[in-house]
This record gives C-alpha cells, sequence and structure tokens, in this order.
C-alpha cells in the first residue's frame, strides 16, 4: 500500500474513450469487491453531465476536484495530448498520475515530468500497466484477479511479465503488498530507486520482486538503493545487441544494458537472480 489504499479516491482522464470506460468498469468492480472508494469521478472535455458506469464527467480536472475527494489520476487521453493531461493534473493538486498512454513523444513526457514534479505530483509511467495493491486498491489495467495480498512488493518495467511473475508468486502461495508497473519508456515517472524508497517505508513490505529488460541501468540503480531483500528477474538474455526490444526503453547501446551485464552486476551486489520466472517464488522463500 505504497501509493494508497481503499480510502483513496480517483479520477480518470478521458473516461469516455473505449479503453477508459472499459477499465473503469473494470477498477469499479475491483472497488465494490474490496470496499475501495474507487473511482469517484471522470474527465472528457466537452462531456460534462455525462456518466460511464454511474460515474459522473467533468470537462475538467480542477472541475471533478472541486466536487470529489481525489488523489490520484489514471490517464487514458491519446498521446498527442497525454502530456497535457499530466501537466493539467499536477497542476489542479493531484498527487499521483498514473499514465497508461503509450508512445507519447520523449520531449513531451520530459516536460510534463518535470512540470509534475514542481507540483508535488509523483507520475507512474508513461507507457505502463499501473499499480495494485491487492484487497486495496487498483490503478490501471492490471489483471486484479492474479493477485493474493502479502508481504512482498513487485516493481518491474514490463507489463506482462509483471502478470506472469503475480501469478507464479499466488500459485506458490505468496502474497504481494503492492505491484507496480513503472513503464518501458526511455523517460519515466517513477523509477526503481523511486519505488523502492516508498517500499522501504511500507510496513507491509518484507521483500520485492525487481522485473528487468535490457536496456539502460535503472534496475542494478533500484537493488542498489535498498536495504531491503530483492530478488530480480531480467528479461532479454538472448536479446542481439544494438536492438530494441518491445519497448522504446529496451535498447542496448555502446555494450551497456544488456541482460547479461546486468544479471552479472545485481548478482555482485548479493541480489539474486532467476534465470526463468518460475524460479522467484523459491528464491522469494528464502527471505520469508
Amino acid at each position: 500500500m505504497i501509493y494508497g489504499d481503499r480510502n483513496l479516491g480517483v479520477i480518470v482522464q478521458n473516461i469516455t474513450g473505449r479503453q477508459g470506460r472499459f477499465h473503469t468498469e473494470l477498477m469499479n468492480a475491483y472497488a465494490r469487491e474490496t470496499g475501495w472508494k474507487g473511482i469517484v469521478a471522470g474527465v472528457a472535455p466537452g462531456k460534462a453531465g455525462m456518466e460511464v458506469d454511474g460515474v459522473p464527467v467533468y470537462n475538467t480536472v480542477k472541475e471533478a476536484l472541486a466536487e470529489h475527494d481525489a488523489a490520484a489520476s489514471v490517464i487514458f487521453v491519446p498521446a498527442p495530448a497525454a502530456a497535457d493531461a499530466i501537466m493539467e493534473a499536477a497542476y489542479a493538486g493531484i498527487e499521483l498520475a498514473v499514465v497508461i498512454t503509450e508512445l507519447i513523444p520523449v520531449h513531451d513526457t520530459m516536460k510534463a515530468i518535470a512540470y509534475a514534479k514542481l507540483h508535488d505530483c509523483a507520475v507512474i509511467g508513461p507507457n505502463c500497466p499501473g499499480l495494485l495493491s491487492p484487497g486495496e486498491c487498483k490503478l490501471g489495467i492490471m489483471p486484479a484477479h492474479l493477485a493474493t495480498r502479502g508481504d512482498v512488493g513487485v516493481v518491474s518495467r514490463s507489463g506482462t511479465l509483471t502478470y506472469e511473475v503475480v501469478d507464479e508468486l499466488s500459485r506458490a502461495g505468496i502474497g504481494q503488498s503492492t505491484v507496480v508497473g513503472i513503464g518501458g519508456d526511455p523517460v519515466i515517472g517513477q523509477t526503481f530507486v523511486d519505488v523502492l524508497a516508498r517500499f522501504e517505508e511500507d510496513p507491509h513490505t518484507k521483500a520485492v520482486v525487481l522485473i528487468g529488460e535490457v536496456g539502460g541501468s535503472l534496475e542494478e540503480e533500484g537493488a542498489r538503493s535498498t536495504d531491503l531483500p530483492v530478488v530480480a528477474y531480467i528479461a532479454g538474455v538472448s536479446a542481439p545487441p544494438e536492438k530494441r526490444m518491445g519497448h522504446a526503453g529496451a535498447i542496448i547501446e555502446g555494450g551497456e544494458g544488456d541482460a547479461r551485464s546486468k544479471v552479472r552486476r545485481l548478482s555482485e551486489m548479493g541480489v539474486p537472480v532467476a534465470a526463468r520466472p518460475s524460479e522467484i517464488p523459491g528464491l522469494v522463500r528464502e527471505f520469508l
């Protein structure tokens, strides 16, 4: 529960779009199941007065917050306008923006994240599945039925790998405190370092699974920053050099950022690294 609990009120930006509407219904279903406050309002310029799954729609974030108590926003706004949506949320007083949108231009992302930081708004994403605290709240598109409540945090650059690892943990009887997908773009808001710092302050988290991939050095920086027990998995051991693998941020440059070197450096730090997702529960058990 590192970003919020069942008392967290959430708005959805572009709630009337196909994805916004679909996932609002799923998030509301999770709210009914858990007692979470859920989606309290939606935003869609020019569509004030509408309702989506019983949620009132407003033209702006400021108008929505004038009528409802919310500290977080889930953003499904299309890429050309997504940066403006992030900045609008931050300016209005939103404390957490979860940006599902992919293909946002890098310079737009840089501007929006910098602006959000100035307004004390944490950004998760873009190009991410969001976050899930089992039994508490779900912000984004994660399949909540795979998760179970427990004391292992999960933080990942990959959406589908997150789901696979959470399923492996749940099947092994290992519950999760909070699952965070930070996104696979070259520029993101919350990094492994940021999320692990929050896990350290969370009394419900006893260990963390870190899921990385080729490109950059965020995984090593995260593992180095925390005193929590960390188990890692790095995807892309077979990825050829100088190739972008799936995510925009998953590119190996100058011999740095390949999976094998990441595994080696993490192992040198004393971090157990699973060769495949199915090995993760066994490594976690050694800590717990």
